[in-house]
């Protein structure tokens, strides 16, 4: 199989985060919905970028909980925003795009060439079935459009020479991610909570602690070398992530709703109150 050329190489972004942990410095990973958030967080050290669809839904005022609804091409969405407005303004910072395994609409490996063509340096599966459970998700998986056909894509990615990026939602994903070839597990709480759409019922803090912990743990048990990252739920901010990263294997965080939406909301509503408050 011919490798794609990556804009940054898998083995440039892998050693570098393992430098970084070595010192004790947190791998942090961020969503990118638009091109100003790209270009700030390389400009600020970011270790990567994640385009999702979500990302599209996010940064346009709704809920990230529809990047897991039929609303849109989610495929299509990530090609666009990457090409138009993420990839012209990012240059030495990896970006991943989040790519919907389970289309049966495209050829995969030519589509991930595509990515790789407009600039693409890595792949996580999003959106992804992982998100569903009870007899939707067993539907789901009885006709062929499960995780398995996900972890599938996400080995294509790998050997085709990307950086993968797997999201878990179970002890069990986390192994089938491992066995797949992913460099990273990222272990996802659920819908991020916090700010002005974000999820009601997430998990408590304590609760989103246990659940990383168990799905990280098993899967540094099928590959101690996996670079183990936390995402989600209640973890909101900086403070959120620093009790998880101190009391979990988790050696950084990806960060969509927590490091764009939330911060952009509580930016411009202060801004505009100050400027409200001048007097004459």
């Amino acid at each position: 199989m011919n490798r794609v050329s990556c804009r940054v190489p898998r083995e440039v972004t892998l050693q570098k985060m393992r430098d970084e942990i070595a010192r004790g410095i947190p791998v942090i990973v961020s969503g990118a919905g638009v091109g100003i958030v790209g270009r700030i967080l390389e400009s600020s050290g970011a270790d990567m970028a994640v385009v999702y669809n979500s990302g599209y839904f996010r940064m346009n005022g709704h809920s990230s909980i529809l990047g897991n609804l039929p609303v849109g091409d989610a495929n299509g969405i990530v090609y666009r925003l990457g090409k138009e407005l993420i990839l012209p303004v990012t240059h030495d910072m990896p970006v991943a795009a989040g790519v919907f395994g389970c289309d049966p609409c495209r050829d995969m490996e030519a589509f991930l060439r595509s990515l790789a063509d407009i600039g693409y340096s890595g792949i996580i599966n999003y959106p992804t079935v992982g998100k569903f459970e009870g007899k939707f998700r067993r539907e789901i998986e009885s006709v062929g459009l499960g995780y398995q056909r996900e972890a599938d894509m996400m080995k294509l990615a790998h050997d085709l020479g990307f950086l993968t990026i797997g999201y878990v939602y179970t002890p069990e994903e986390a192994r089938i991610m491992v066995k797949s070839g992913v460099d990273i597990l990222a272990a996802h709480a659920g819908l991020t909570s916090g700010g002005d759409v974000g999820a009601k019922c997430a998990s408590s803090l304590d609760e989103s602690i246990l659940s990383t912990q168990a799905i990280l743990s098993a899967g540094l048990e099928e590959n101690p070398d996996i670079i183990a990252l936390c995402h989600g739920g209640s973890i909101e901010n900086a403070a959120d992530f620093e009790r998880v990263f101190r009391e979990t294997v988790a050696v950084g965080f990806v960060g969509a709703s927590s490091m764009e939406r939330i911060p952009v909301e509580i930016a411009i509503r202060d801004t505009i109150h100050q400027f409200k408050s001048v007097r004459r």
